[in-house]
């Protein structure tokens, strides 16, 4: 398993932006948009595996997993 893999990328339809946007909540403030979700996706996990790579350059330790079953719980510790 990568460490990107403990991370859950969300990329959801903004009305306002109409067009999609990518986050990961708890790496990353920000993220990606486009108008095919699928890229945005594919850019997205590109930008996870670059923070997490700035994380370890920087001898920092990787904020705690928000990937799982518990994703919900989770993320309103995150929020």
């Amino acid at each position: 398993m990568k460490d990107s893999d403990r991370y859950a990328k969300i990329v959801e339809w903004s009305e306002e932006d109409q067009c999609y946007v990518g986050s990961c909540p708890g790496l990353l403030l920000g993220g990606c948009h486009g108008d095919d979700e699928l890229a945005v996706f594919r850019e997205l996990c590109d930008i996870v595996d670059e923070t997490i790579a700035l994380y370890r350059a920087d001898g920092r330790p990787l904020p705690p997993s928000t990937a799982g079953r518990d994703l919900a719980n989770r993320l309103q510790d995150v929020a």
